[in-house]
């Protein structure tokens, strides 16, 4: 968060936003949160939790001209580990080689991590700053998750200035392959289990 904003919120609320929350009639609300310091800065234990157990998160970046770009990480959860109360850290694995956020962030430090959770219905936004770091092999082999074939490229560590959460409207309810899955094998044993007391309850005495 930089000197100039009175409130936290105010890296995404610029006085552009500001106005149009005037004239739609949401600016109330939104001010009501700046009189109280704005967002969140700091990584507490929910924010933690929720990071902990998150497999996806999309990284926004923009050039310096303003051109911007999404990429998707992922890894198993507990692949983005928090540092400490402000930085969040993750091994960039080896991809297509195209290196655009890599590029956008040596011009421009700014980013964005967006994570939704589709089957708590839960998502969460957060400004700050990135940067990539390449010739640090044990920063790698800490944040490195374990029992995955992925390769790692380097790592990124991301310096959060605020963060939000939204509220579950429109987010549709889904869940992950493997959660289906182990779900269904519970289901079946279960099924086993009652069928093998059925079948011996039912059984003709001798």
């Amino acid at each position: 968060m930089t000197a100039a904003l009175q409130a936290s919120s105010d890296i995404a609320f610029t006085p552009a936003v500001k106005a149009i929350q005037a004239r739609k009639g949401s600016r109330d609300t939104y001010a009501r949160v700046e009189r109280h310091g704005g967002w969140a800065t700091t990584i507490d234990d929910h924010l933690a939790a929720f990071l902990g157990a998150q497999t996806s998160v999309m990284l926004a970046t923009a050039s310096a001209d303003g051109q911007p770009y999404i990429q998707h990480r992922g890894g198993p959860a507990g692949f983005l580990h928090v540092l400490d109360d402000h930085t969040i850290g993750f091994v960039d694995f080896k991809g297509n080689q195209q290196f655009i956020t890599q590029g956008n962030l040596t011009e421009n430090p700014k980013a964005y991590l967006f994570l939704i959770d589709y089957a708590h219905r839960r998502r969460i936004k957060i400004w700050g700053t990135a940067r990539v770091i390449e010739d640090d092999p044990a920063l790698i082999a800490r944040l490195m998750p374990k029992d995955t074939k992925a390769r790692p490229e380097q790592a990124i560590l991301f310096e959060v200035a605020a963060w939000d959460t939204n509220c579950p409207q429109h987010i549709p309810q889904k869940f992950d392959a493997a959660d289906v899955a182990a779900a269904i094998t519970s289901r079946d044993i279960r099924i086993a289990e009652l069928e093998a007391l059925l079948a011996a309850a039912t059984k003709p005495r001798e």
